[in-house]
């Protein structure tokens, strides 16, 4: 229950402030053009809140459903306008304020992202330095020379402190299906450059590819000792607590933490016997790992952490920030590649070059918001600023009804010299929303199978 209030809640905090970004940009560039605007809403359905500081004013509200929101100009296309404000109707405007003020939302939402990638990179993070456990063998990574101790110094250039910006680097390369050149250095302090290629069908499909990829962090032989359990997680449901040591598993004796993590992740949704030493005496417990989507496919896990030796630590752990211009300069670089990728992947997969099982529904989200929120608050912020890329991009896609629907008729517009007839609209826009809805319906039967599965 806890877990799922959790979740909730953070999904809920990214969408407020998503769909907030976005329809301030549409607010902001209405009101600096002179386009009188009636509402703006957060959210669909009963007013829960609202607020107007005179009956001429703008009105602010805040609705039952948070899953949209809109801004409502005066516009003769719905309803009748008083004679004092048509020069302030949207319809009445010059075509260029018109796209300014509809490109206002998802330029907005880039703006997030770029804000959002600024402050992590100068808050910084402190992260595990990307060095390589063991490399499977007959894997790609074994196949181009990766060996076990290899740190990667950087990808494609990019330098790459900690492993999750490795591994991030790594998966954008992989997406952009291009020859990945990785800077290497080896346990012994040799410089090395090493060329990862991973083939197509490969790169579009996550469960596969991390498996085929052969490649994970380097890990001391840690004790088996727990350091805390999360709440409602499946450890403490099976009355597991911080220091105890784990003695076996399934009567199979465990020797460090990776080899119990192994046989946690190996029986998702499977009622294991464990034996565990606290105070001098041994217990019998029974946990059932909760089954998980990861980039291995479905695996299990209890809310359990490790209990670490300081001095690992600091021997693994590395500190990484930019100063407030080349994190800027970070950050815009960072929404481009991710924009660039977003559209790549969108088009890959009208050709039919990636599966639909790339579509992510809201319950995909709202569990990644839940687990970035989990990890950290670095990390959470991260997840937001992809999330509003995604957003921005989405919304300038060509479909009738959303933001770039729109841009097309003004373009159309533009060519023609005078506006494309409301008919039309109306019956582009029943398109655009049934391609719309028919999306949403197949991301949410997916997110679906990917739970029962």
């Amino acid at each position: 229950m806890f877990s799922l209030l959790h979740t909730l809640f953070y999904f809920i905090v990214a969408l407020t402030i998503l769909i907030a970004f976005h329809e301030l940009g549409h607010f902001w560039a209405a009101r600096k053009l002179g386009v009188k605007v009636i509402r703006f809403s957060l959210g669909f359905g009963k007013i829960l809140w609202r607020h107007q500081r005179t009956p001429d004013s703008t009105e602010f509200t805040v609705a039952a459903l948070p899953l949209g929101g809109y801004v409502k100009m005066v516009d003769e296309r719905e309803g009748t306008v008083a004679p004092a404000d048509l020069p302030y109707a949207f319809n009445r405007q010059s075509l260029i304020r018109r796209v300014a003020i509809v490109f206002a939302g998802p330029f907005f939402n880039f703006i997030l992202a770029i804000l959002v990638y600024w402050a992590v990179f100068m808050i910084g993070e402190t992260g595990m330095r990307p060095v390589l456990g063991p490399v499977a063998s007959g894997s790609l990574a074994a196949q181009v020379g990766f060996a076990e101790g290899d740190e990667i110094v950087a990808v494609a250039g990019e330098a790459t402190p900690t492993w999750n910006q490795a591994m991030g680097e790594l998966l954008e390369r992989i997406m952009e299906g291009e020859a990945i050149p990785v800077d290497v250095k080896t346990k012994d302090g040799e410089q090395l450059q090493r060329t990862l290629t991973v083939p197509e069908e490969l790169a579009q499909q996550p469960n596969l590819l991390y498996q085929r990829l052969g490649i994970r962090p380097w890990e001391p032989n840690i004790p088996p000792i727990i350091d805390r359990v999360e709440p409602g997680g499946a450890a403490e449901r099976a009355g597991l607590q911080a220091g105890d040591r784990l003695v076996s598993v399934d009567g199979r004796p465990i020797r460090t933490w990776r080899e119990w993590v192994d046989h946690v992740r190996a029986h998702p949704n499977a009622s294991l016997e464990v034996v565990v030493e606290r105070g001098g005496e041994r217990l019998s417990r029974s946990v059932t790992p909760t089954p998980v989507e990861s980039e291995e496919g479905r695996i299990g896990r209890i809310g359990a952490a490790v209990q670490i030796p300081e001095h690992l630590i600091d021997a693994m752990q590395v500190e990484y920030r930019l100063g407030v211009l080349p994190a800027f300069v970070a950050a815009v670089e960072k929404t481009g590649d991710y924009s660039v990728l977003t559209l790549k992947m969108i088009g890959r997969m009208l050709v039919g070059k990636a599966g639909i099982e790339n579509l992510s529904g809201p319950i995909s989200i709202a569990q990644y918001a839940g687990k970035s929120a989990s990890i950290g608050f670095s990390q959470f912020l991260k997840f937001l600023a992809i999330v509003s890329v995604s957003l921005a991009v989405l919304n300038l896609l060509p479909i009738p009804v959303l933001d770039g629907g729109h841009l097309m008729f003004y373009l159309v517009e533009a060519v023609k010299g005078s506006p494309v007839s409301e008919q039309t609209q109306a019956f582009f826009q029943q398109i655009g929303l049934f391609i719309l809805l028919s999306l949403m319906s197949l991301a949410f039967i997916l997110d679906i199978e990917r739970l029962l599965t």
